[in-house]
């Protein structure tokens, strides 16, 4: 039920019962008033018969009639003993034979020297008022109580209509105090019910109720608390989930069913799932058998420290633990990049230790042959020809490694200046023109002067070419050629040495970049190159911003452009 409604039925309720408490009182206490007027008023009409009386007692029975029609009120005349002399109402004869008058009460206390006062229904169901006064004689005075009745009852009307009057207007009044005091508290009750999803706009009423306005304030009060952490919760929660998101680990949150429930970029990228592709459940996200497992202890809330695992071509750590509240969250660690690097460290020393193996043997080989022997000169000058040459190629080599490194750390920038690529390609070439020659190699040039200047560090450009060059020089036969082109490509300065060697295979273009890798037979190693040449073009071109790609074809030759952002303009 309604507040409304209670109050207007407590209103009523405690306006009836006042009501009813009031007439009820009222009504005695105005029946109790009017017996007891009538009272002093038969007392006094009792004396007055009994000073009115004559001396004769015979002749009391005329006045004693005469009482009678005067007031219509019984009158009776009795001597000290109670016994009946005269009345108005009964005939002598039917007086001498009624009852014993002495029994009655206000008879009774007359007799003893009091006034009596009797209430008694008498014959036809009336209630009758005696009032008998001592004396000699005793005077007895009834009257009915029809006429108190009768005010009686009209009160009680008068008052009933007014108190049901009263009624209505006090619930009536009781109604709308009601509602005065339940809309506030509806609107209360609304803005309470509507705090948790609307805290800024929720609207809190006032009212001059002093005790609704210390809730509605209590309320505004727990409003803006709520806001501030509300507030607070969702920077942590966009905080927390930027955190989540940025991590290069991948996360995954579940529930107690085992549903993912979080699953940041990272996460998705290792499992292959795009970012608005749902995710199964976690039972059903792994295949691999030891994946399983660690799902199946993560489910029977067990904490899991970094197990590896491999998830088709990655190779992956996860390590999972429970959450209080039902769940788990796991962290996945991609490995594959550390195990590639690692990969790539034992090859490059295993490619480093092979590199020096053979010059190394060959220096170790000649010198022992020449303090053991006792050789000819030109033997001995061919031997430590060899042993100059093969140092010269170790050299060399830790050159290049000492230079690939300070690239790649980032320790080295380039020094931008305005080059003319033709002018460093004809210089590249000048030194290495006579050992062409000899092979039979022909050198062209296809720049066209403005086409050929570009922004760039002069010595890189220079260490560029020279190793395109002497790649070029060593895989080209004798009669072959080797062609310089300088060109604009792509708001770029795209340079490229093509020669018509022997060529590389398809499978191994995409690694000829890498370092000490070699192409057989187009990449010999009894052909004198360190395998770092390509590695070092491909890192000097890169950190001009730039890139560099090969073309290639078994037998008809080898194509490698260099391409560099912007240009110089002309000189």
């Amino acid at each position: 039920m309604r507040l409304a409604a209670r109050l207007v039925l407590w209103a009523a309720g405690i306006l009836l019962f006042s009501i009813i408490l009031m007439v009820w009182s009222f009504r005695n206490s105005l029946r109790r008033d009017l017996e007891s007027a009538l009272t002093q008023s038969l007392q006094r009409e009792a004396e007055l018969v009994r000073d009115a009386l004559p001396a004769d007692p015979r002749a009391w029975d005329r006045p004693v009639g005469g009482l009678a029609r005067e007031r219509g009120h019984r009158v009776t005349i009795l001597d000290p003993r109670g016994a009946p002399i005269a009345d108005n109402s009964v005939s002598p004869s039917q007086l001498r034979q009624s009852g014993p008058f002495p029994g009655l009460p206000e008879v009774r206390a007359a007799m003893e020297g009091q006034v009596g006062v009797a209430r008694r229904v008498e014959a036809g169901g009336r209630r009758h008022l005696w009032v008998a006064v001592p004396g000699d004689p005793i005077v007895r005075v009834g009257s009915d109580l029809i006429a108190v009745e009768q005010a009686v009852g009209t009160m009680h009307r008068s008052v009933l209509w007014a108190a049901l009057l009263a009624l209505a207007v006090g619930s009536g009044l009781a109604y709308g105090g009601a509602q005065a005091l339940a809309r506030p508290l509806r609107e209360l009750r609304a803005a309470a019910r509507d705090l948790p999803s609307r805290v800024s706009s929720v609207r809190v009423p006032r009212s001059a109720v002093a005790e609704i306005g210390q809730l509605s304030q209590a309320l505004r009060d727990a409003g803006h608390e709520l806001t501030a952490r509300l507030e607070a919760v969702s920077r942590g929660r966009a905080e927390s989930a930027v955190l989540v998101d940025a991590m290069v680990e991948g996360v995954l949150s579940t529930d107690r069913r085992g549903r993912i429930v979080i699953a940041n970029p990272a996460a998705r990228r290792l499992l292959g799932y795009a970012s608005s592709e749902p995710l199964p459940d976690l039972p059903q996200l792994f295949r691999a058998k030891a994946a399983r497992e660690v799902v199946e202890a993560t489910m029977r809330g067990e904490t899991v420290q970094e197990r590896e695992l491999e998830l088709g071509d990655r190779v992956v750590t996860v390590s999972s633990r429970p959450l209080a509240s039902g769940g788990a969250v796991l962290v996945l660690h991609d490995l594959t990049r550390l195990r590639q690097l690692e990969a790539v460290r034992r090859d490059f020393l295993a490619n480093v230790s092979h590199e020096f193996k053979t010059p190394l043997t060959s220096v170790a080989g000649y010198a022992e042959t020449l303090l053991d022997t006792e050789p000819d000169a030109a033997t001995r000058r061919r031997f430590l020809a060899t042993i100059l040459s093969n140092a010269r190629r170790m050299q060399q080599l830790v050159e290049d490694q000492l230079s690939l490194a300070r690239i790649e750390s980032g320790r080295w920038q380039p020094r931008i200046e305005s080059l003319d690529a033709a002018a460093a390609a004809r210089e590249c070439w000048a030194t290495r023109a006579a050992r062409a020659e000899a092979d039979g190699i022909r050198f062209l040039m296809d720049a066209a002067g403005d086409g050929s200047r570009l922004a760039a560090d002069p010595e890189a450009v220079r260490q560029i070419l020279g190793n395109l060059f002497d790649n070029a020089i060593r895989h080209t036969p004798s009669g072959g050629e080797i062609v310089f082109r300088a060109r604009a490509e792509d708001g770029g300065i795209a340079l490229s040495v093509s020669d018509t060697g022997s060529g590389i295979a398809g499978e191994h273009l995409p690694r000829i970049f890498e370092r000490y890798y070699r192409a057989d037979p187009g990449r010999a190693r009894d052909q004198g190159g360190t395998g770092l040449g390509l590695a070092i073009v491909k890192h000097l071109v890169e950190s001009h911003g730039g890139w560099v790609r090969a073309a290639s074809e078994l037998n008809a030759g080898t194509t490698v452009t260099c391409w560099f952002p912007g240009s110089a303009g002309p000189a």
